[in-house]
């Protein structure tokens, strides 16, 4: 770099993904995980035939981990929601999931919410300092 170049101007902040989506991947991926070690426990117990346990157990997580990779979408969301009743359910057969899963669902909402007033900040700033952070992506909107 010569003495003759100016300095470059200071880079936009780039922007962050919607807190909304962070918290919804986030807590989706931590109830897989619980429903992996629910599946263990309803196991030990032999509360059905094994086949039942690991089929059921195995393929909630693995739908709790498909949802989380689709919470970008609105529908995404929804699904993620109706994944908790069905979370909750899991209590007929476990019945510590229905409080396990019970405050998974107090946390969902709980993290929806801070995730939407978070992004209402983020939108007012980015609103108040325009020349702070890129301009928005050419994505379609959702």
């Amino acid at each position: 770099m010569s003495a003759a170049q100016p300095a470059a101007p200071n880079p936009a902040i780039r922007r962050k993904r919607p807190a909304t989506i962070v918290f919804a991947e986030t807590m989706l991926l931590l109830e897989a995980f619980l429903v992996v070690f629910a599946t263990l426990v309803a196991f030990g117990l032999r509360v059905a035939p094994n086949a039942v346990v690991w089929t059921v157990g195995l393929g909630l997580a693995a739908l709790l981990g498909a949802l989380s990779g689709f919470q970008r979408y609105r529908a995404g969301r929804i699904a993620g929601s109706a994944a908790q009743v069905a979370v909750l359910a899991c209590g007929f057969a476990v019945p510590m999931m229905f409080f396990v899963g019970g405050i998974f669902v107090v946390m969902w909402i709980a993290m929806l919410r801070l995730g939407w007033r978070i992004d209402r900040e983020r939108a007012a700033f980015d609103a108040a300092h325009p020349d702070a952070v890129e301009p928005p992506s050419p994505r379609r909107s959702h």
